[in-house]
């Protein structure tokens, strides 16, 4: 992978929307090694391709987006998944997210945003899109414990924990984290790592879940 050329599998039912992402991938400097029709034709474009990250719809017929990310789990396949998606479910969301998804936004967004999405991915973030946080405030604290989550918290974060935490939300990895708050890259490692044990949670997307749901995120 090259953080400046990542590779990307597009995975939509629709012809003309995986092409029209492909041409827009494609202008923004980002290379569409694959399309994929279905969650069971992206699995095999993932074995045969080995994208940087897959750009994955939720809503297909026969093998939909869910059962691609609980399949991609199933075989440790670890490829960065961003779904790209019309918002009409919350709980779709919430779903997506716990399964394994690292990233999460509408077809409305611009094609820069899509790009930054797919680069930070791509450099090991994860981005969850302004348009859907306030949503998934109010459904998380009205709903169950995100999987993973090990009860109340214990200890409380930092600031400076807070602070990467934040941005870990925002989608930034850890070499622009550590840009941004002019720290080591290696002390913006240690500060993940205990945000994730503190947190109890199992990676970056299921830490920003949690924060939200104990009120640390808005």
């Amino acid at each position: 992978m090259t953080e400046a050329n990542p590779r990307v599998l597009v995975v939509d039912d629709q012809t003309l929307v995986r092409q029209g992402i492909r041409s827009l991938l494609e202008l923004a400097g980002i290379d569409v090694v694959a399309e994929a029709s279905d969650g069971a034709e992206a699995i095999k474009e993932c074995l045969l391709n080995e994208p940087d990250v897959v750009l994955l719809d939720l809503r297909m017929p026969v093998h939909d987006g869910l059962w691609f990310l609980t399949q991609q789990r199933k075989m440790d396949l670890d490829i960065p998944a961003l779904v790209l998606t019309t918002f009409d479910d919350d709980e779709l969301v919430l779903d997506a997210l716990r399964t394994g998804a690292r990233g999460y936004l509408l077809k409305d967004v611009t094609v820069d945003q899509l790009s930054h999405a797919v680069r930070s991915l791509a450099a090991g973030g994860t981005l969850i899109g302004p348009s859907i946080t306030d949503r998934l405030i109010r459904t998380i604290r009205s709903g169950p414990s995100p999987q993973g989550a090990s009860g109340p918290l214990t200890e409380s974060l930092t600031d400076r924990e807070i602070e990467v935490l934040r941005l870990i939300a925002e989608g930034y990895p850890n070499r622009e984290i550590a840009k941004l708050l002019h720290l080591a890259e290696g002390t913006v490692k240690n500060h993940v790592s205990s945000v994730l044990m503190k947190l109890g949670a199992r990676d970056r997307t299921n830490a920003v879940l949690r924060a939200i749901r104990e009120g640390m995120l808005g």
